[in-house]
């Protein structure tokens, strides 16, 4: 799928520089910091799709199943017609490669001025699931002679489902060298940071925009998440928690402007999910009398088979046939508020690094009540000593 890039004005460019200034230049031939941007991925072509949900359902930290080596193939055999179908209508692949490229270019030239110490700065990919995954991208790091590594989540809250399971693929193959030598710390979530909660307002506002100003103010905002096994929920998983954060923190930022809820999407097989689920809040919400709602994408910061296919296509047309006129908040993407908020995470944790603050959060440290994953806890240590 072809992904361009867009063209951003002069003003853009000094919103996403803000008061970052260029003072130090960094020594030639030193190594670059690694901002490693973890992520689930997306095939970027219709022809990746069986390997990309092969390697989504044989992974147990998402989608615990029994007799997961047998049945993972299997199930993403038996789905991969249908999802190729979705992405040949989204344009024939995800484009969140290609935004995930864009954000950690953008945020590692802020990086370079915000904290020259330990410039220059990188960004590098790791997908879980997809090219370029955790394997490839270490690989390329020990060959850039990368010597430090922070292991920066792209999923605003925390889930061991997600963020646990790109963490504990480090660890494994870290563990064995497959990295190098590396000094390694964790930016493990950030669902309530200023400029990520600016962000989704902003693109909260040019949704609602769209609306008639007589009737603004009624219109729902229904913040969806993708949603999580029971099981997992049930284990004491905070996702759940730092979800609903995020949505206080937004609704905080619009001054309560409108009604809202939380709601949750993306359940796969017949097992117990999070709930409610998003087409089911839809068809409840026209029983109620609703006419306008804005659907945000709360957990997803760049474009993806979530955001362009079950909300744009399959929610929308939901909508529209129970008499509700929908729009979407967009995607935070390319946007220059977004890139400068990951810029300034990074800058802080790095910042909190040098002041001895230690290489991960006081939360990171404290495993699920109901956790029996021995490599979590094996995990959660290894980063804790800075990979060692």
């Amino acid at each position: 799928m072809a992904f361009a890039i867009p063209r951003t004005t002069a003003l853009t460019r000094s919103l996403a520089r803000s008061f970052a200034s260029l003072h130090n230049v960094p020594p030639p031939n030193k190594s670059p910091t690694a901002i490693v941007m973890m992520n689930m991925g997306g095939p970027e072509t219709v022809s990746e799709t069986q390997d990309f949900l092969k390697n989504l359902f044989s992974d147990g930290d998402l989608i615990p199943l029994p007799f997961q080596r047998v049945l993972a193939p299997l199930i993403a055999r038996r789905r991969t017609p249908q999802i190729e179908k979705q992405y040949q209508d989204i344009g024939g692949g995800s484009p969140i490669l290609g935004w995930t490229k864009l954000q950690g270019e953008g945020m590692a030239k802020l990086l370079d001025e915000l904290h020259p110490a330990t410039a220059p700065h990188k960004a590098y990919v790791a997908f879980r699931y997809v090219r370029p995954m955790t394997e490839q991208t270490l690989a390329e790091m020990k060959a850039d002679g990368v010597k430090r590594a922070i292991a920066f989540t792209q999923y605003p809250q925390y889930s061991c489902s997600t963020t646990g399971s790109s963490l504990n693929e480090i660890f494994r193959r870290g563990r064995a060298g497959n990295a190098g030598d590396i000094e390694w710390s964790v930016i493990d979530r950030w669902g309530t940071h200023p400029g990520f909660v600016e962000a989704v307002a902003q693109n909260i506002e040019a949704a609602l925009a769209k609306f008639p100003a007589s009737t603004r103010k009624d219109t729902v905002l229904l913040f969806s998440a993708h949603s999580l096994p029971m099981s997992v929920v049930n284990r004491g998983d905070p996702y759940i928690l730092e979800v609903s954060a995020s949505v206080s923190a937004v609704m905080d930022r619009l001054g309560h402007s409108n009604p809202y809820r939380l709601v949750w999407q993306s359940q796969v097989g017949p097992s117990a999910w999070m709930g409610m689920q998003t087409g089911k809040a839809l068809e409840g919400l026209a029983r109620l009398g609703k006419k306008q709602v804005v659907l945000v994408p709360i957990a997803f910061t760049s474009d993806h088979i979530e955001t362009l296919y079950e909300i744009d296509l399959e929610y929308a047309e939901e909508a529209r046939a129970h008499g509700i006129k929908v729009h979407r908040a967009e995607s935070l993407n390319g946007s220059p508020v977004f890139i400068r908020a990951l810029a300034d995470i990074a800058a802080q944790h790095l910042k909190d690094c040098g002041a001895g603050k230690g290489p991960v959060s006081t939360q990171f440290g404290l495993r699920c009540p109901g956790c029996v994953n021995t490599t979590c806890g094996q995990q959660k240590t290894w980063f804790s000593r800075g990979g060692r």
